[in-house]
């Protein structure tokens, strides 16, 4: 596999397959909510109920936070800002999940729950 420094925690992490994180997230997502895959810029997206959370792509699992989960988040050990290529910017929402948290499936979980509840809720449409 193919290897690229992160600048943010100033480690070497291995390329991922989005592939092969698709079990792990949807093993970790909530019973009650619905997760979807769709193929998006060379990976996948996973979408929680019709609404974009996670981005799995070779650089690993990616979760959307907002406001301040974000920046609770960002401060986990081993979390960096997602970015696909080291010269672009890093995402202002999405985050990296650390490699350990990867294999552990309660703390993983966690991540996850956290994420999706952030996430905006959908207003009713007013019917004219």
């Amino acid at each position: 596999m193919a290897c690229y420094e992160d600048h943010d925690t100033r480690g070497v992490r291995m390329a991922h397959d989005p592939k092969l994180l698709q079990p792990v997230l949807a093993s970790a997502a909530p019973p009650d909510v619905d997760v979807t895959f769709r193929p998006m810029f060379g990976g996948l997206f996973a979408y929680a109920d019709g609404k974009p959370f996670a981005s799995l792509s070779d650089v690993g699992l990616a979760l959307k936070f907002v406001g301040c989960g974000y920046d609770s988040m960002l401060a986990q050990p081993g979390a960096a800002p997602l970015r696909y290529e080291q010269d672009q910017p890093a995402s202002k929402s999405y985050i990296v999940v650390p490699e350990p948290v990867l294999s552990e499936p309660d703390q993983l979980r966690s991540w996850v729950i956290r994420s999706i509840s952030g996430l905006p809720v959908k207003r009713a449409r007013k019917r004219a």
